[in-house]
């Protein structure tokens, strides 16, 4: 694999198994499980997209993605109290994680021969996967299907990329720009509390507990970095 490749998946899997853990502190997990959350995170959209393309998923054969996913969780376990000093560390984390895996899986793909649209969309794919696991352990209705926006922040991440690619630009170029258009939609989205449009029932008025689920300002993240579970 080439190195460049191969660093932002490393990093990924590394951002991503953070959120994965925090997440599992705050559930009050053992530290296996904490463990478990933060492989699940941290791995799942490199395998799904290695899956959907044929090849033996990277992070079933290289010791290296486990490595990044334990430290991760290690430090989130021993050390929770400096990740929650920072705020919302879950979406921050899972932004950082989105862009990444979404330029990363575009990118492959597009190395890989795939044609424009599905390059996009296994980009896209490659990035909510581990937020979507992540959220299922622990069960949470996953991040993509609560009116937030995200997955078209991954869209719009890897079809930068793909674009890129088409006209001439060097990969790691055209996976930074993708990356870093892909963080900041995803770090406005949170800052500023963008949200997509949710379904409301003909003549139902929504009660207090969907107001909270489905109106969340700035940061709440559907309740992914809201309190932990009481004891």
């Amino acid at each position: 694999m080439h190195p460049l490749i191969l660093s932002f998946d490393l990093v990924g899997t590394f951002v991503f198994a953070l959120s994965g853990a925090t997440l599992g502190v705050r559930h009050r997990l053992d530290l296996f499980g904490v463990l478990v959350l933060s492989f699940a995170a941290g791995s799942a959209g490199g395998i799904i997209r290695d899956v959907l393309m044929n090849l033996v998923p990277a992070a079933l054969v290289d010791w290296r993605y486990l490595a990044a996913a334990c430290l991760a969780g290690l430090v989130t376990f021993f050390r929770s109290c400096d990740i929650e000093r920072l705020r919302n560390p879950v979406q921050w984390f899972d932004a950082g994680g989105l862009a990444l895996f979404a330029a990363l899986g575009a990118n492959k793909a597009m190395v890989h021969g795939m044609d424009v649209g599905p390059s996009i969309l296994l980009g896209m794919l490659t990035g909510v996967g581990g937020g979507v696991l992540r959220d299922l352990l622990v069960a949470q209705v996953p991040v993509i299907l609560r009116a937030e926006f995200y997955a078209i922040a991954a869209l719009f991440g890897a079809a930068t990329v793909v674009v890129g690619m088409r006209l001439g630009w060097p990969p790691g170029v055209a996976m930074g720009i993708g990356a870093l258009l892909c963080f900041s939609l995803r770090a406005l989205a949170i800052l500023r509390g963008w949200r997509l449009p949710v379904a409301q029932q003909r003549g139902h008025s929504p009660g207090p507990d969907e107001r909270r689920d489905g109106g969340g300002g700035a940061g709440g993240g559907g309740g992914t970095d809201g309190p932990p579970p009481g004891r």
